[in-house]
């Protein structure tokens, strides 16, 4: 593993210039923006912020960066310039809208995401979440939570008793967190194996066909069981939505589809790559196993630490702006795409102090389930999952440690969400 910072792929001296006149005195002044760098931001090291990103954190205000169609867009880095874009409702999600930052020209985005509540703007997205945000509630999460310790009891038991050295990935955080939101969904026993098959492919997809083939699977067995449930409800989340079709807010069939693949896809990958990350840390880590040993109730802050030092996606907080907008001192006109880059906000010193160290004693709530009207809608789910299978996880077998060395490991670099491919394991 390599712990030493990314080298910045485009030079910081180098500039350009942009005239601006000050509205109240007329005069004009030149201001000189460093040149784009590159987005994505490629990460080598899990525990490092990459140079790039450090670079835009101490920039004095947004600034753009270059996507891979050519493009400019605007990238926020700081905490609070993030956090005041993500909330600002004058910044759309719909990625249909002209100027948002699309990372290729070519790309078209997909039905599954313009119908779901992630491409959604207000009124729209405000009537449809509240659709759906019954089942998500600490209440409704902490009936689940019984359901969940089984599914991960089940994958520990079936750990121990496999061939070791064992992939922690493929048989621990990739299976439990997928049967959980199968749980939720109401997603039939018999079909959970089909599930776990074209996840697995989705998730490891290398060529745009094999992922568009998954993809294509998945949302095929989705319309179908949308289907199923709107002729036969049933006593889970898309059967409780099938049965109130035709209130306000409540998702036809095809905006049921989509938000189911959806909320598949957010319920899965997200908590599988933290899960691994996170148990990766801990094994690397053995004065935080013994902590958390001695006081199972620090577990939900150690949660908390790992989702902002991890920080696996921010691909979800692309916007365009409807209107010019002032943030942290730039004009982002109507039209203009920006980021908010959450993988650098939560490395924010002037936010966390010693932001690179891991510490489960932070009080600040960290940017890692975004903010605002978009705020990620399963985050009761995501972090009670992660203290029921970290927590069982290292409690039933105190001797896990890797098989090879961290440095081995092989990372998703350059993937939606940062995680690892392999985490070998024994004991």
């Amino acid at each position: 593993m390599d712990s030493s910072p990314q080298s910045a792929t485009t030079t910081p001296t180098e500039t350009t210039t942009t005239a601006t006149t000050t509205a109240t005195t007329g005069t004009t002044t030149t201001t000189e923006h460093p040149e784009p760098l590159s987005y994505p931001i490629r990460r080598t090291c899990p525990y490092t912020l990459p140079e790039d990103y450090r670079e835009l954190l101490e920039r004095p205000t947004p600034s753009r960066v270059r996507l891979p169609s050519g493009k400019l867009a605007w990238a926020t880095a700081r905490f609070e310039d993030v956090k005041a874009m993500l909330g600002d409702n004058r910044f759309s999600s719909d990625l249909r809208r002209p100027g948002y930052p699309l990372m290729m020209d070519h790309q078209v985005p997909p039905p599954e995401f313009s119908t779901s509540l992630v491409g959604m703007d207000p009124p729209d997205h405000t009537l449809a979440r509240r659709a759906v945000a019954g089942d998500f509630t600490p209440r409704s999460i902490n009936r689940l939570r019984p359901r969940i310790q089984e599914i991960t009891d089940e994958h520990v038991d079936r750990l121990l008793a496999g061939p070791r050295p064992a992939d922690l990935i493929d048989a621990f955080a990739n299976p439990v967190p997928l049967l959980v939101i199968c749980e939720l969904l109401g997603v039939p026993f018999a079909d959970r194996e089909f599930f776990l098959r074209t996840s697995f492919i989705l998730m490891n997809a290398t060529t745009p066909e094999a992922g568009g083939q998954a993809t294509g699977e998945l949302m095929g067995y989705m319309d179908e069981l949308v289907t199923r449930k709107e002729q036969v409800p049933t006593d889970d989340l898309l059967g409780r939505l099938a049965a109130r079709r035709g209130e306000p807010g409540v998702p036809d069939h095809r905006d049921l589809v989509g938000m189911a693949f959806m909320l598949l896809m957010a319920g899965h990958e997200t908590i599988a790559n933290v899960v691994g990350l996170s148990a990766m840390l801990l094994l690397e880590r053995p004065e935080l196993r013994s902590a958390l040993a001695a006081d199972p109730s620090r577990w939900p802050a150690a949660v908390d630490e790992l989702l902002r030092f991890f920080t696996i996606a921010e691909i979800a907080n692309s916007r365009v702006a409807l209107e010019d907008v002032e943030i942290g001192g730039v004009t982002i006109a109507a039209g203009e795409g920006v980021l908010g880059l959450t993988v650098a906000a939560n490395r924010d010193p002037k936010r966390f102090p010693d932001p690179d160290a891991f510490d489960i004693g932070r009080v600040d709530r960290s940017l890692a389930f975004g903010f605002g009207a978009h705020q990620c809608l399963g985050q009761h789910l995501a972090k009670t999952e992660l203290e029921v299978l970290l927590g069982t996880l290292f409690t039933r077998v105190p001797e896990l440690r890797l098989a090879e060395p961290a440095d081995a490991l092989s990372f998703k670099e350059y993937h939606v969400n940062y995680g690892l491919h392999t985490l070998p394991v024994t004991w």
